[in-house]
């Protein structure tokens, strides 16, 4: 019932981050930029249309196959993992459904532009500009981070006492 759960989540975040893709390659690629949040004239994020050809902050540009090809893999081993680790704990598999969508959001653009859509730029500091599949994965990657820190150790220590 879990993996059917997360793989229902899976799609209907994959979803939204091609919906929003397709809104700003509809709306935001013919103007550039616009604002989204600010307040007064202090802007904090805005949305910038950028077509990203690497990965993280543009990294790797150029090399598409050997960006899909990785890709596909992670998604794949992160699916064994899901399935292999999903009595273990929630939060362990709903951060690997959430790397799941992030990486299937960014293959889909990949395989089907040869580019990543990106579009949410914040102003308050310089960083990349990212989409709702990367904001995915840094989630995926922050609860991966709590889950070897704090949960991780509980479980441990609780099958050591068994």
């Amino acid at each position: 019932m879990m993996i059917a759960l997360l793989t229902v989540g899976i799609a209907v975040l994959v979803g939204i981050d091609q919906l929003v893709k397709y809104w700003t390659v509809i709306n935001l690629k013919p103007v550039g930029t616009m604002d989204f949040i600010k307040f007064g004239d202090f802007r904090i994020i805005d949305l910038t249309y950028v077509e990203n050809r690497g990965a993280i902050f543009g990294s790797m540009a150029g090399h598409q196959w050997f960006l899909i090809g990785f890709t596909s893999v992670v998604i794949l081993a992160c699916i064994a993992a899901m399935i292999k680790f999903r009595k273990r704990s929630k939060l362990l598999t709903a951060a690997i459904a959430l790397f799941i969508a992030g990486g299937i959001g960014n293959l889909i653009d990949r395989i089907r532009l040869n580019y990543v859509v990106d579009m949410f730029e914040i102003k308050l500091f310089d960083f990349a500009v990212f989409n709702v599949a990367d904001i995915c994965v840094t989630c995926a990657f922050v609860m991966m981070i709590f889950y070897m820190f704090f949960v991780e150790p509980i479980i441990e220590k609780q099958k050591k006492s068994e």
